[in-house]
């Protein structure tokens, strides 16, 4: 089984997310804990919190059907001190909203390393990690694949494995892989053949034990553009059988499996799409 549903709002306050996601008939979701476009929020309130646990046991929905996602702000490889620090601090922030939620997992973006080279970015991810780690509890920080674009950490498989080995407590670190930025980033998976070899690939450079989540996504763009572009499952350079295979693949069982594609109306369309794959 797959808990499987997109990242939903949670305008209003956290609460209000297992009841969208409930909505769309999802068995997972993702969310933001706070406003992502933001340094700092307040705190959640005790009602708050209560209320969104209630919520979620009134839905139906365990802590690890939950991938929550930190803000896009965030920059741990950021060569600058003072940057770097202030991400961090955003970080543990987000891991300790997470652990008074109740929420075992929270994804981030690896970061950029700018101006400085790949291997001191590296170095900056893994300290990062390990101070909010050192900190915070209950919390597994799940590093996302990504497209490669530019100076983004992450396009390579090699890069998540670099960290990991460098972050001092293995288990509470973990890897999501998303469809369209591993495609974008010339991972293909659109056949079983090339699906099979980039999941090869990927248990042997990182394993699958670090398998913590999936953001299910269909690409605007071609095979290893690095262009980082989501479109609504089947309607994308991807096709549908890339996620039947992904969704019949048990090693991706009891983990969320969130979507961030385009067009919250095609959500309810796109749940049931994905859990059909599944079954077939």
């Amino acid at each position: 089984m797959k808990y499987i549903g997109p990242h939903v709002s949670a305008s209003g306050g956290v609460h209000n997310a297992p009841l969208n996601a409930k909505k769309l008939n999802a068995t997972g979701f993702g969310l933001f804990t706070k406003n992502q476009r933001r340094w700092e929020s307040k705190p959640l309130a005790a009602a708050e919190i209560d209320s969104f646990k209630k919520n979620m046991e009134l839905c139906g929905y365990p802590p690890q059907s939950v991938l929550a996602h930190d803000s896009y702000l965030i920059n741990i490889a950021n060569p600058n001190p003072d940057i770097r620090k202030k991400s961090t601090n955003a970080l543990i922030d987000e891991a300790q909203r997470c652990s008074v939620l109740g929420l075992p997992l929270l994804n981030i973006h690896p970061g950029s390393h700018l101006d400085a080279t790949l291997e001191e970015g590296l170095s900056h991810i893994a300290e990062s990690v390990n101070n909010v780690l050192n900190i915070t509890n209950g919390v597994t920080i799940v590093l996302e694949a990504m497209a490669g674009q530019g100076t983004n950490i992450g396009g390579r498989f090699e890069h998540l494995a670099a960290v990991i080995d460098k972050v001092e407590d293995k288990t509470r670190v973990g890897i999501c892989l998303d469809t369209c930025h591993i495609f974008a980033a010339g991972y293909d998976i659109r056949d079983t053949e090339s699906y099979a070899e980039t999941m090869r690939e990927f248990g042997r450079v990182i394993g699958f034990n670090y398998l913590r989540g999936l953001h299910l996504n269909d690409a605007k763009a071609k095979l290893a553009s690095h262009l980082d572009r989501h479109e609504s499952i089947g309607k994308g350079t991807l096709g549908t059988e890339a996620f039947r295979l992904f969704l019949q693949d048990t090693r991706f069982d009891k983990i969320p499996c969130v979507l961030e594609t385009p067009g919250e109306e095609l959500w309810p369309a796109e749940v049931e799409l994905l859990k059909s794959l599944e079954m077939r």
